[in-house]
This record gives C-alpha cells, sequence and structure tokens, in this order.
C-alpha cells in the first residue's frame, strides 16, 4: 500500500521547496482555513511565491460538506492548479484529498457516484493538529445532504506529509487535549480491530505508548512533546489506515453534531464504555482468532497505556478524560437517544471484536450518559 514520505525535521521553506519541485508543481491549490493567517508556516508559504503560484482555498467549514469541495474542484480548474497542498486539521485534509480525487471527473456530475481512479495529482499535506492522523490515511470524510460519506480510495493518501512541531504552538488547549484523543482511540480502536495485524499492532502500540508519555509535555505547548505527539497521530493514522475504527468511532460521529463539542472529545466518551460493555460481553467474540485472542489484545493495550489489566484501564481512561475537564454531554430527552442509535453505520461494526446489536448499542450509549 502506498505511503507519505514523512519529513519530521528541518527548515519548513526548504523542505515545502524541495517536496515541490519532487512533484513539479507550478500552480498549487493550498487548502487552508482561516486559522493559517495566524500560522508561522504563512511566512514559508509567502518566500516559496515568487517560485511557485499559489491560489488559496478555504470555503469549507469543521465537518466539511460536499458543495464545498465542489467549490474546490471548481477553483482548481478555473487556476489551472497541478497540485494540492492542504495547510490544517483534519477537515482541511479531507477537502484536499476530495478536490485531489474528484479534480478530473465531468462537471455537474455527482462525484460521490463517479469510479474512483488515481487521476496523478500530488497532494502534500501539513498537519496543524496532532490528532486525526489524517496525513497518512486512505480515508477522507464530507457530508452530503446531511450524511456522512466516507470516502476512501489509496490514491489519496498523501505523497508527502510534513510534521512541524511549531505549528501547534497557538491551537487551543481544547483542540489540543480533543486531537490528542482522537489519535489515542485511533490506536485502541485499530488495536483491538479484527483487521488488525502485525504490523497495525506495532504501529498502534508505539502511538499509544507515545500519547500517554508526552501527554504533560504536549499539553504544556512543550516543543519536544508537540513533536512526539505528531508522531504519535501519524502512528496511529497509519494503524487505522490498515484497520480502520471501530463501533467507538461510529458512535461519536452523532454526538460531535448533537452537542457540539470536538470529534476526539467525543470519541474519548465513546471508546472508555464500548470496553467496558465489550468486557463484560467476551461471549459474543466475532475476531475470528478467538476469545483468548482478543483479551490478550486487551492486556496489551492496558500495558501500553500503563495498566495492570483492562479493568484498570477502562477507569484510567475514564479518569484522563475528568482530568482534562472534558466532560460527557448532558442527555436531554429519549429523542436524543433515538437519534444516536440510529446514527451508527453498521459497517464500523463489522470491526469490532464484540458483535453489536441496536439494543446493546443503546445499553452502551445508556452507561455513556449515565441514564
Amino acid at each position: 500500500m502506498k505511503e507519505p514520505k514523512i519529513y519530521e525535521d528541518g527548515n519548513c521553506s526548504e523542505i515545502l521547496s524541495e517536496v515541490l519541485n519532487e512533484v513539479s508543481a507550478k500552480n498549487i491549490l493550498l487548502v487552508c482555513s482561516h486559522s493559517f493567517d495566524s500560522l508561522i508556516i504563512k511566512k514559508d508559504i509567502e518566500l516559496l511565491a515568487g517560485k511557485y503560484s499559489f491560489f488559496r482555498f478555504g470555503d469549507f467549514a469543521p465537518n466539511p460538506v460536499y458543495e464545498s469541495v465542489q467549490k474546490g474542484v471548481k477553483f482548481f480548474k478555473e487556476s489551472n492548479c497541478d497540485t494540492v497542498l492542504a495547510i490544517g486539521g483534519g477537515s482541511a485534509i479531507d477537502v484536499a484529498k476530495c478536490i485531489k480525487l474528484f479534480s478530473h471527473m465531468e462537471d455537474n456530475s455527482n462525484y460521490l457516484e463517479h469510479n474512483f481512479k488515481d487521476n496523478g495529482v500530488p497532494i502534500v499535506c501539513i498537519p496543524t493538529t496532532a490528532g486525526t492522523g489524517s496525513e497518512a490515511t486512505r480515508y477522507a470524510v464530507i457530508y452530503y445532504n446531511g450524511e456522512k460519506q466516507s470516502i476512501t480510495h489509496e490514491s489519496i493518501i498523501p505523497d508527502y506529509a510534513l510534521l512541524i512541531p511549531d505549528l501547534l504552538d497557538t491551537l487551543p488547549l481544547y483542540q489540543k487535549k480533543a486531537t490528542m484523543l482522537d489519535a489515542l482511540c485511533h490506536s485502541i480502536e485499530s488495536f483491538w480491530s479484527v483487521n488488525s495485524t502485525d504490523e497495525s499492532k506495532k504501529y498502534s502500540s508505539q502511538a499509544i505508548r507515545m500519547i500517554i508519555d508526552n501527554k504533560n509535555s504536549y499539553l504544556s505547548n512543550n516543543i519536544d512533546g508537540n513533536k512526539k505527539m505528531l508522531i504519535a497521530a501519524n502512528l496511529a493514522g497509519k494503524a487505522i489506515n490498515i484497520t480502520q475504527t471501530t463501533a467507538g468511532h461510529a458512535m461519536c460521529y452523532k454526538i460531535t453534531s448533537l452537542y457540539n463539542i470536538a470529534h476526539g472529545h467525543a470519541a474519548g466518551c465513546c471508546v472508555p464504555y464500548l470496553w467496558e460493555f465489550m468486557l463484560d460481553n467476551m461471549g459474543f467474540v466475532t475476531d475470528y482468532r478467538g476469545k483468548e485472542y482478543l483479551l490478550n489484545v486487551f492486556y496489551e493495550i492496558s500495558e501500553c497505556l500503563g495498566c495492570d489489566g483492562p479493568t484498570n484501564a477502562v477507569a484510567f481512561l475514564k479518569k484522563m478524560l475528568f482530568e482534562l475537564s472534558l466532560e460527557i454531554p448532558k442527555m436531554k430527552n429519549d429523542k436524543e437517544l433515538e437519534l444516536l442509535i440510529k446514527s451508527v453505520n453498521p459497517t464500523r461494526l463489522k470491526n469490532n471484536p464484540i458483535a453489536l446489536n441496536k439494543e446493546q448499542i443503546k445499553q452502551i450509549y445508556t452507561n455513556i450518559f449515565g441514564l
């Protein structure tokens, strides 16, 4: 499978110039949000503006919609762009991936109905959060008519990724906490996924240990902590690129939109309660490797978290959420519970190592919200 070439150190403008030279870039679509203006990398882009033509696109919001991608594709074509450069968090990178994938499709057609294929457009990503790991995956998420669309194609795995710790300096503390939890949940879910491999578990193990070991340094905005967290998120991205996520992510998407909290915050609310439920329902193992294998995996994850067994690991994750001051939202009524249950994507449940039906999903949500 394709893997991006990763740069972790060095002068940003020099590395970026080298990368753009390697892909023979001339006209570059720069996909970024308004936060780009406050980032130090803006000066690096300005230094390169004499050598390359940059066309900035930022007409999208968090949880980006299909219509934003349409506008980006139109702008890409009108500007005769040949390369896509994404600088931002998961939303910017997802939009950039979709623009790259759709850029050679027919105008006035529904891009989602096409057969996806590699069009040769290079894509370079510079993440400004340490969370999604999107710079390492073949996935992108956009919303079409209010419904989440998971776009999957190997060609949208970025060609290059630059991990620049200084870009995390101005990230609000809430976003630092939430994106860190997203990376941690990616790692844990990938580890126990029915699709896990020796390679994916190696990435997951490294990511979990790095997140736990560098959590305080990262939240204190220490440069080394920021660097380690970017690497950990990238490793977690490599893990889910192999395995995909599981029920924890399937259950968290609607929580994000319904209660207006960050995606990683919502994932962090779900994963410990999902794990707790699975421990109590080991008779419903779906992983072909069996119950004993899965229990060993749960112990391996616990060890990576620095815990003596999965029960303590669940308690550790709940305590971590509390210590980060990331509260579980308050559910107002039964209608919200039904909305959450209906929102769960059955495809993601197939990756889960314990079989879950509607009633069990309801029970997990009930446990999360303390009903």
